[in-house]
């Protein structure tokens, strides 16, 4: 069984060879640290850790239009403007894009046909077709909402003060993720992976009600639409979304994860209760700050609680950050390896 058939069986409920191991990022000081001089995707080709690839041109558009290299500022693919750090991930700056009904007259939203993310994708698909599963990462209406207005503050603001603007920004940039999530599939793309974090360790960042109304119309429209064109649909969030997880499945998502086990997320229960693949659940935490016999021992945790039956990805909670140890991520991979084959049975009782 090849790493394509692998994580292809967990998604449909099929018992694999063993648990597939997918991550959303591994930082370039991590895995440079193990094969040096590599690029992410020599990594992914070289290590054979990993049984899917993914890209992230759906959240930052390779081809980076700078307005301050030197500070790392640059334009997104909305018009707002954003600041890279020293992680994957940049943050939304002033000034803000969209600051009224009025300036939405005037916009224009990205093109979904964009040739740098196309070619982006292609690249990938030549690699790696049939290798290993293909993963597109990208968002649907929440992120790109603040990113437009500046940033979560105002979007929470506007729920209670300007609906009508709210609403129209779910609607263009569900109609961009629509049409962008078309094209990629047809370049090959098995598996889209919508982010948006939806909540903090101690529940939503926004009410369920909030949620049901701005977020979960446009939401479900992209899922459905991903399942149309072929493709499968992971669900990541952070934080503790027990309060609108059964909207979150009820769009028919294939999986949900990474999840956050420190804040209140059983994923075995979950996958119990909503017979749905999940998939984490590493601490990401403990990656940065413990041992690597603490993280091997997680590991071997984690697999004994949720891997039995199938319908379980292993992986961090979220990525794997610039300040996790390589030898802890080796740790986790290697036990991973040598714990993870099926039947789980043999450690269901696992302790140490």
């Amino acid at each position: 069984m090849n790493s394509r058939e692998r994580l292809f069986s967990i998604l449909e409920g099929k018992i694999p060879d063993r648990v597939p191991l997918v991550e959303l990022w591994v930082d370039p000081k991590v895995f440079q640290a193990l094969y040096p001089g590599s690029s992410y995707y020599d990594f992914i080709e070289q290590s054979g850790y990993y049984d899917a690839v993914c890209s992230f041109a759906g959240v930052v558009n390779p081809q980076i239009n700078w307005i301050d290299k030197s500070k790392k500022i640059f334009q997104d693919k909305w018009g707002a403007m954003q600041q890279f750090t020293e992680e994957a991930i940049p943050l939304v700056i002033p000034p803000i894009r969209i600051q009224s009904e009025k300036d939405l007259i005037s916009y224009t939203p990205p093109d979904p046909n964009d040739s740098a993310i196309l070619n982006s994708v292609r690249e990938v698909v030549n690699r790696f077709k049939d290798k290993k599963a293909i993963i597109f990462v990208g968002e649907a209406v929440f992120a790109p909402s603040q990113y437009l207005r500046g940033g979560l503050e105002n979007l929470l603001v506007d729920y209670k003060l300007n609906p009508n603007l709210v609403r129209k920004l779910s609607k263009i940039t569900m109609e961009y993720h629509v049409e962008l999530y078309r094209r990629v599939i047809r370049e090959g793309v098995e598996i889209i992976l919508l982010g948006d974090d939806y909540a903090g360790n101690t529940g939503t960042i926004m009410s369920p009600a909030d949620f049901e109304h701005f977020i979960l119309p446009g939401f479900r429209t992209v899922v459905r639409e991903i399942k149309n064109a072929g493709a499968y649909c992971i669900k990541h969030t952070d934080g503790n979304i027990q309060k609108i997880l059964d909207m979150i499945v009820g769009t028919g998502i294939d999986a949900l994860g990474p999840l956050q086990a420190t804040a209140g997320m059983d994923l075995a229960i979950i996958k119990k209760q909503y017979n749905i693949c999940v998939m984490g659940s590493i601490d990401v935490d403990l990656l940065v700050r413990g041992s690597s016999g603490q993280v091997a021992q997680a590991t071997k945790e984690c697999i004994a609680s949720v891997s039995p039956g199938g319908r379980h990805i292993l992986s961090s909670a979220n990525t794997i950050s610039s300040a996790v140890p390589p030898e802890n991520l080796v740790a986790m991979i290697e036990t991973a390896q040598e714990w993870g084959g099926y039947p789980i049975e043999k450690i269901k009782h696992y302790r140490g």
